[in-house]
């Protein structure tokens, strides 16, 4: 065979340009720059060199042909013309690769179909030895590119993907690919700052991808050192002395890597689970004295290595997926940007994301950006120095004050060395005075973000004094004030709950996801509250049992209070909260009327109207609702309160349950879905159409002077003109509406509907 081949060095997109600097350091010549992939020229020896150091690689292909190809006939009859009994053994396995389409080939199965019978038919025995496909561990690997015309056939040397170490057997929900986590810190510059000692930190390790990588760069261990089964381990042209000659300089590379000092490395992971996964890891890479990992979270991140050492912030935060992960997102971006600020002054930071524009929420200048691809995802590598002068606060500093910070930072960099020392007249140093250390300020907010925070405030200042006097812990702050803000804003106690309404169709989305950044920075500041303790959600049209659905599985309840008596919230499950603000002056009402009565409630959610009944001294209350998710919730309001012997919780369909009711009651609230097709109740409810048939079975109910109080979330909702034939019908809408809800009245109707 020739001594000189060409070489496929396959990549993730956008790593070509790094590719191209590492591989013509190991030894590839005449090198191309292609589409996630270089070519070039190179000996067996830096082929091997190739496989065994490139950290960024995912395949090294050996070209065995290069042939133009018409149809289907000259693919079979190109691949034929090799001599296959040169490569491998007549009983062999094998794998075929395709990709590319044309030449009247446009099914990559057929592709890969003909190249394995031409190679098969070429190596078949009188005897009937041929060779068998084998595609989890072949000993040959072919691979056929079809690129306008032309036919590129290789041998793929690396067998299983080079991204794949052999340390990572263990991984959390979104790992990133080894190479790509070793090109992201390289473009870092990682090389650098270990060739000079520095230190290195991740805050969010997951299982330690990051770190096993720079430790291997630090260590000069070949990132496949450890691999045992390789593409070319039972190809005929492999040279095993060449390759054990390379394997063995690897071998005493890594050992004298690892006999130096080690660097510190170290990781943060705030979920437990993933602790020790990262650190089996770490042990399977052999850098178990170099690297460490903690738990810890973000908020509390502070590397600390030897006094004086700088070095890098390297990690991968989440993007997110799911609705409501955007305040999650942004505080915790804003956390990170707050720790590099105060806890890693002068070191260099990289952070890898996926939502650049979570990335300029940091309240930190990055000074340079980078475009990768993790998988189909585009992502930015922002590159910060975090200097004094990147940060982004709310107030400009004055050249004084840059100027100090500046000194400060140069005298906290300072070496070990003599210093020149002042003293007073009695012969005792004088310590010198330290430059004022650098104010961490609130993120500064844009120009949307301020005006969106000053209208939070005017509100929360309007409503102060009624929320003091009437002593109220839950409210509305914001509903859509402002048509570009499309939110609502709940206070519970010390939490905040924000429902972002979904946008139209004609907004553009960008616009309307900056729009939403911009609110919820805001939020924390305007309202004092810690962004730990803002919840997000989003709220779409909803119909059938969807406005039910669980939205997560946090289990946590909150403790509020309402009127005296205590109930409880949960912010994060469902999409409701399990108390309805605009409801209160409803619930007040009962409570006042309630004294002395039966009160039965009706689609009765969390049993909220039944705590303030049982408060008010109703005789007994009885609690109706198909979900034994909320009767079980309303079980533990009720008890919460000291309640339980004489109020009652029904599971059923209401209507149903209704019709074989015998009880009467003297006080009856109603509060229906607009729509219901629960599974565990007959037909479909729909409030208008089926709003009479309801009335009446309630009213049959009612004891004589008996008051009920029907109402309904419906905006389209007409009651009944026939109703009022039979009852006297009074709509008391207004009376039922705070001053929280007054920005929107069309929240809620409500009716007193009593008979004549």
């Amino acid at each position: 065979m020739s001594d000189r081949f060409e070489l496929f060095l396959t990549c993730p997109k956008g790593l070509e340009g790094l590719l191209i600097e590492e591989a013509v350091g190991l030894g590839l010549e005449e090198a191309r720059e292609h589409t996630s992939a270089v070519r070039g020229m190179a000996t067996m020896e830096t082929a091997y060199r190739l496989c065994l150091w490139s950290r960024l690689a995912n395949r090294v292909l050996l070209v065995l042909k290069r042939f133009p190809m018409k149809d289907a006939e000259d693919l079979y009859h190109g691949v034929l013309d090799i001599e296959w009994q040169d490569q491998m053994l007549s009983d062999g396995t094998l794998a075929v690769e395709f990709s590319g389409h044309g030449s009247g080939i446009d099914n990559t199965h057929f592709g890969a179909l003909k190249v394995k019978d031409a190679i098969v038919d070429k190596l078949r025995t009188p005897q009937g030895d041929r060779p068998s496909i084998d595609k989890l561990n072949p000993d040959l690997r072919i691979h056929l590119r079809l690129d306008r015309g032309e036919a590129i056939l290789s041998l793929d040397l690396s067998g299983h993907s080079l991204h794949q170490r052999g340390y990572r057997l263990q991984q959390g929900a979104a790992p990133l690919k080894e190479n790509l986590a070793a090109a992201i810190l390289i473009r870092s510059g990682w090389p650098r700052i270990a060739a000079e000692g520095g230190a290195l930190a991740d805050p969010m390790c997951g299982v330690g991808t990051f770190l096993v990588e720079a430790g291997m760069i630090a260590a000069d261990m070949a990132p496949n050192l450890r691999r045992e089964q390789w593409g070319f381990t039972a190809w005929l042209g492999h040279v095993p002395a060449l390759w054990k000659k390379l394997h063995e300089e690897a071998v005493e590379r890594a050992a004298a890597g690892l006999a130096k000092p080690p660097l510190w490395i170290r990781g943060y992971e705030a979920d437990p689970r993933l602790i020790q996964p990262g650190r089996n890891n770490v042990e399977r890479a052999g850098l178990s004295e170099w690297i460490k990992i903690y738990q810890g979270e973000v908020a509390t991140f502070e590397p600390r290595p030897d006094q004086n050492q700088k070095g890098l912030v390297i990690c991968n935060p989440p993007y997110g997926e799911r609705l409501g992960d955007e305040a999650s997102l942004l505080y915790l971006y804003q956390n990170l940007g707050e720790r590099l600020r105060q806890a890693c002054l002068n070191w260099e930071a990289a952070v890898f994301t996926g939502a650049p524009d979570l990335g300029k929420r940091m309240g930190i200048r990055s000074h340079k950006q980078y475009s990768f691809w993790n998988g189909a995802l585009p992502c930015k590598l922002l590159l910060i120095k975090v200097l004094p002068d990147q940060f982004v606060t709310g107030e400009r500093r004055t050249p004084e004050q840059r100027q100090a910070e500046r000194e400060q930072a140069a005298y906290d960099q300072t070496p070990d060395e003599p210093q020149e020392r002042k003293f007073n007249k009695n012969g005792n140093p004088i310590k010198p005075t330290p430059a004022p250390a650098p104010v961490i300020e609130q993120p500064r907010l844009s120009e949307g973000g301020q005006m969106f925070a000053n209208r939070l405030q005017k509100n929360l200042k309007a409503m102060g004094k009624w929320v003091k006097r009437e002593g109220i812990d839950c409210y509305r702050v914001y509903d859509a004030d402002m048509p570009e803000y499309a939110m609502a804003i709940d206070l519970y106690h010390d939490w905040v709950h924000v429902q972002e309404y979904a946008a139209p169709k004609s907004i553009d989305p960008e616009k309307a996801s900056a729009r939403m950044f911009d609110a919820l920075a805001a939020i924390p500041q305007a309202l004092n509250v810690d962004k730990s303790r803002v919840v997000v959600k989003r709220r779409e049209r909803q119909s059938g049992t969807k406005q039910y659905e669980r939205q997560a599985a946090q289990g946590k309840f909150n403790e509020v209070s309402e009127g005296g008596v205590k109930l409880l919230v949960n912010l994060t499950d469902y999409l409701d909260t399990g108390l309805f603000l605009d409801h209160r002056p409803m619930r007040m009402r009962i409570q006042k009327e309630a004294a002395g009565k039966r009160f039965l409630n009706l689609f009765c959610y969390t049993a909220t109207a039944s705590v303030h009944a049982a408060k008010g001294g109703a005789r007994s209350t009885t609690s109706v609702d198909l979900s034994k998710t909320y009767l079980d919730w309303a079980r533990r309001n009720l008890s919460l309160n000291g309640y339980s012997d004489k109020n009652r919780l029904e599971q059923g369909d209401v209507m149903a349950w209704l019709e074989s009711s015998r009880d009467e009651y003297d006080l009856i609230f109603i509060d229906p879905p607009t729509f219901s097709n629960s599974k565990r109740m007959e037909g479909i409810f729909d409030v208008q159409r089926d709003q009479v048939q309801l009335i009446d079975l309630a009213m049959a109910r009612l004891a004589p002077g008996g008051v009920l109080y029907f109402s309904n979330n419906f905006r389209k909702f007409q009651l009944e003109e026939n109703l009022a034939e039979r009852y006297a019908v009074e709509e008391i809408s207004a009376q039922t509406i705070d001053p929280d809800f007054a920005r929107n009245t069309k929240i809620h109707r409500a009716w007193k509907i009593t008979a004549r």
